[in-house]
């Protein structure tokens, strides 16, 4: 799934903390935000989808974490568990979608996510056929239609910009391999 999609989830796990307690809105959303994008940093260094992606140990911190904000809600406690929340459903959500290669449409690899416990690779599910499929850009839109009813200003222009974005990616995505000389 496109990085876009990523951030409307966690995005969208922002929402009822907006809605319930205003106050925390922004370090929700900024947590949000940085955890939908932290995993796919190992695009930049190390293995994609296993030096980054923690599916269960982002989770079990998200929950941890998430429980240490609801009983003591602060800037840093919310923007902890929405990081870590928004990470480690980035890291299962990989898993939903195809595989790292860069022509994942010809379904050439069978490893979707790592999980670190296990020490072994899930296979995709091909929910989501590719990144930048129509139907990768569909759920990046439902997923950011909540957030972008609830947040305002400077963060709703951000929410819509990444739409565009993934429009803009989606019509392109199975020309850039090619442009790329990949």
């Amino acid at each position: 799934m496109m990085v876009t999609t990523h951030v409307a989830a966690g995005l969208l796990l922002a929402v009822p903390v907006a809605s319930v307690t205003p106050q925390f809105a922004l370090p929700a959303a900024i947590g949000a935000v940085f955890g939908g994008v932290a995993p796919d940093l190992d695009l930049l260094v190390g293995v994609h989808r296993k030096t980054l992606h923690f599916p269960v140990y982002y989770s079990a911190l998200g929950v941890a974490s998430g429980a240490a904000a609801v009983a003591s809600p602060g800037v840093v406690s919310v923007t902890v568990a929405l990081f870590f929340l928004a990470a480690g459903l980035h890291s299962i959500s990989d898993w939903f979608g195809a595989g790292g290669e860069l022509r994942p449409w010809d379904r050439t690899s069978d490893r979707a996510v790592y999980v670190h416990p296990f020490r072994r690779w899930l296979r995709p599910r091909y929910l989501v056929r590719y990144d930048g499929a129509p139907e990768d850009l569909l759920l990046t839109v439902v997923l950011a239609a909540p957030a972008a009813a609830v947040f305002d200003g400077w963060l709703r222009a951000i929410i819509v910009a990444g739409v565009a974005l993934a429009a803009a990616y989606t019509v392109f995505r199975k020309r850039m391999p090619e442009w790329f000389g990949i």
